[in-house]
């Protein structure tokens, strides 16, 4: 075979080859590719399983999370509530005529007598009484509406009134050593969150707490008490038919003995360490005989001691009190009717007064932000009395 076919096959052979290689090459390098992309989506896969397998055993490690989110919006709400000047039928607190009035001043005092305000100008009492009057303004009568026929045809069942200077307790046979400070209990009524019982203790001296009983509201009101070294029960009672916030499970009139005295019984499980216990709202409550009698009845059975709120000037408590021999106590003033900076610490300043002309006063706000600023900045006026818890009270 000559030379020049010999070349020919040669190179007829080499582009065959080359081809088969080029495929095989090109078959190696998609598999290759194939597998690293399969790879990797494995791997992407196996992550997000793993997150989300994280995920879970975090919620898992985490329960309580949304139920403290829960607790800490609902307090929220209930401090903003607090802390809204809401029209007086809407209150949280029944709103009466005796909330404009003080306590415990004897006619004839009020006569002949002056009260010394921080101890620097002599004010006459029936000018501390006195609402202020705007002399510029005409007031317009609101025009009575017309009675419907059943109105009219309604009985209307008056309360005698009580004659209370016919009772006589120890509150009313103390006589003031002068030598000694006068007395002074602050009592903030409706505490029912940790946010009204932490700012409370900030004001820095002495403070008495009446706690809610617990309800789905305010679920952790007796709780938040327990490490308090004196801390009272606010115990909800029936109020005027215009009031419409009441709590659950108030007392009321028609209430039978085993309802009050089981109520009574639940509130010493959940307070254990309380003593004292003051109406909330209760103006209807306080002055039907029939109804504080059971009270009374069963207070004494679990060693509970009342103080009336004075919602109701027909308020029958001090009658109570004698029959039963407990100590009456009654407030002296309430501090916080006018959610006013300026009103609310002429209020205190009255209440001081009281305290230095008596030998003790006591004086209850509730926990709106405006009440608690002015008692924490009113510290100055403080100097010539004593703040104290309910059960250091001189007569008791």
């Amino acid at each position: 075979m000559s030379p020049k076919k010999k070349n020919k096959r040669k190179s007829t052979q080499k582009p065959k080859n080359n081809k088969i290689i080029n495929i095989f090459l090109l078959i190696f390098l998609f598999a290759f590719l194939a597998t690293t992309l399969s790879y990797y989506i494995m791997k992407n896969e196996n992550s997000n399983k793993s997150i989300k397998s994280n995920n879970i055993l975090k919620k898992e490690e985490e329960p309580k999370k949304p139920t403290n989110e829960i607790d800490e919006f609902k307090e929220k709400k209930l401090n903003e509530y607090f802390d809204t000047k809401l029209p007086s039928n809407e209150n949280f607190e029944e709103y009466t005529k005796e909330f404009h009035k003080d306590v415990d001043i004897n006619d004839e005092e009020k006569k002949d007598e002056n009260i010394i305000i921080e101890d620097k100008v002599k004010v006459p009492l029936k000018e501390l009484e006195k609402p202020k009057v705007d002399t510029n303004t005409t007031v317009v009568k609101p025009i009575e509406k017309e009675k419907t026929a059943e109105q009219k045809k309604e009985p209307i069942i008056k309360t005698p009134k009580i004659d209370e200077s016919k009772i006589v307790t120890k509150k009313d046979t103390y006589i003031y050593d002068k030598k000694s400070k006068p007395k002074l209990v602050i009592l903030i009524d409706d505490v029912s969150t940790q946010k009204q019982k932490d700012t409370i203790l900030s004001i820095g001296y002495r403070v008495n707490m009446a706690f809610l009983p617990p309800t789905k509201r305010h679920p952790n009101s007796a709780k938040i008490a327990q490490d308090l070294p004196f801390h009272m029960i606010h115990f909800p009672m029936q109020a005027s038919p215009a009031f419409k916030g009441a709590e659950e499970l108030t007392l009321n009139i028609t209430d039978s003995y085993e309802t009050i005295e089981k109520r009574v019984k639940q509130l010493r499980t959940w307070y254990p360490n309380a003593k004292y216990t003051n109406n909330h709202t209760g103006s209807v409550f306080t002055e039907n005989e029939e109804a504080v009698d059971k009270l009374f009845k069963a207070l004494k059975k679990y060693n509970f001691i009342f103080v009336d709120s004075r919602t109701s000037a027909k308020s029958v408590i001090k009658k109570y009190a004698k029959k039963y021999n407990m100590p009456y106590i009654v407030r002296n003033t309430f501090i916080d009717n006018n959610q006013d900076y300026n009103a609310i610490q002429e209020q205190l300043k009255k209440a001081i007064a009281i305290a230095k002309k008596r030998g003790f006063a006591i004086a209850i706000g509730h926990p709106h932000s405006i009440t608690l600023k002015v008692l924490k900045e009113s510290k100055h006026l403080l100097k010539g009395v004593e703040p104290i818890f309910m059960n250091e009270l001189p007569y008791l």
